[in-house]
């Protein structure tokens, strides 16, 4: 089996890999048998000597590979029949953009498996940059804070070394008694609390972050029921919130009252109710100063995400009170960060740590029969065909 690792052509450019060269050689010990070719590219974090150096073959036709790996979405005309690919589509939720993609990957009679889909049986998801987009997220909200009230100058993220550089640039920081809010426990909440951590920010109970003053920068980590409530009134677990988003509304105001800077690092279904919305933003016991919106859904479920920003340009104002982009400096703004792609500040750390998830969950399936099914479960498209477990998205092959 011949693996290619492809060149990153989506633009803005993207310097992540699927692997790094140290990732490669030890698959290749792992995997004797298998051969790798790596498609030569000017953009990436790690060089074409890199590889060359570590031993892997790098050249331009990847025609003779079986699976190709790459991390953003390929341009259709780059696409190569009849192969299978492993990429992030942005296909799975229906995004109309991304409609003419899967379209011509069923043309092509490519297999399709995206990162976003490879889970273990309990729906879990297996891989991804979650970590990478909370730490440059809650880094760049902590360098929105410094920014907007004139404290402190950060640089930007990517132009550090990576994860430790972050950490340093922000150990010399000194905080006033603000207090950071974080939704969501998974990959990307769990970054943004390595980052808080590291500042040695102090973590406090959500009882305490909403009825107790600080002398000292705290935050809390908050999950679904700490923010919704069923309408009805009763109290009920997690399984019941998943399986009936409807039957609840957010309470999240009781946390916008007492919270300086709110990062956002949940997973939103698309039937869940708004967390901010732009009444609790225009309220007078409103204290949210930062939005780092790390989940950065434009049009769902945080109001003051009017679009999605870039690492060039990070930062706009939102002015509640009229629902409109303003100046970061407006008297009235909220500074909003919703880089969409957050891991590209971090390229090296975060290529490095999706290496070692990949050859640990999913490389394995290749040679053990898919005994776990991981590839089963990922598989979007078959024989010019949706698999079953992704038929829902015919109406949105079929343009409709």
């Amino acid at each position: 089996m011949k693996f290619g690792i492809i060149k990153e052509r989506k633009k803005p450019a993207d310097r992540r890999v699927v692997f790094s060269p140290e990732a490669l050689v030890k698959l290749k010990n792992q995997y004797p048998s298998i051969e790798i070719l790596v498609e030569s590219s000017d953009c990436r974090i790690f060089t074409d000597e890199a590889y060359e150096q570590a031993g892997i073959e790098v050249g331009t036709d990847l025609s003779t590979c079986d699976v190709l790996l790459g991390v953003k979405e390929v341009p259709v005309e780059a696409l190569i029949p009849n192969k299978s690919y492993f990429f992030f589509s942005h296909t799975i939720k229906k995004q109309p953009y991304n409609r003419n993609l899967l379209q011509t990957i069923l043309k092509e009679n490519i297999s399709l498996f995206d990162h976003e889909t490879i889970v273990n049986a309990k729906n879990q998801r297996l891989i991804g940059f979650g970590r990478y987009a909370g730490m440059v997220g809650a880094y760049n909200g902590i360098r929105a804070f410094g920014i907007k009230f004139e404290l402190f100058k950060l640089p930007k993220a990517e132009t550090l070394s990576g994860k430790e550089a972050l950490i340093a640039q922000l150990k010399r920081v000194i905080l006033p008694p603000i207090k950071f809010v974080i939704t969501g426990s998974g990959k990307v909440g769990s970054g943004a609390k390595e980052i808080l951590d590291a500042m040695k920010i102090k973590s406090v109970t959500v009882e305490n972050y909403l009825t107790k003053n600080y002398t000292q920068a705290v935050y809390t980590q908050i999950d679904v029921l700490d923010y919704n409530k069923r309408k009805d009134g009763q109290v009920l677990d997690y399984f019941d919130f998943y399986q009936n988003p409807t039957e609840y509304e957010t309470n999240f105001e009781r946390f916008t009252t007492v919270s300086d800077i709110y990062i956002s690092g949940h997973f939103h279904a698309n039937e869940a109710p708004m967390i901010l919305t732009q009444e609790m933003l225009n309220s007078k016991d409103c204290k949210i100063k930062i939005v780092a919106d790390v989940s950065c859904d434009v049009n769902g479920p945080i109001a003051c995400t009017l679009r999605a920003s870039t690492i060039a340009e990070p930062l706009y104002g939102y002015l509640p009170l009229e629902n409109k982009e303003v100046d970061v400096f407006h008297p009235g703004a909220i500074v909003v960060m919703a880089v969409d792609n957050l891991p590209c500040e971090l390229p090296k750390d975060a290529s490095e740590g999706f290496g070692q998830m990949f050859l640990d969950n999913v490389i394995p399936a290749f040679f053990d029969g898919d005994k776990d099914g991981i590839l089963q479960r990922a598989q979007i498209t078959q024989n010019g065909k949706l698999t079953e477990r992704f038929s829902y998205l015919q109406d949105y092959v079929d343009g409709q």
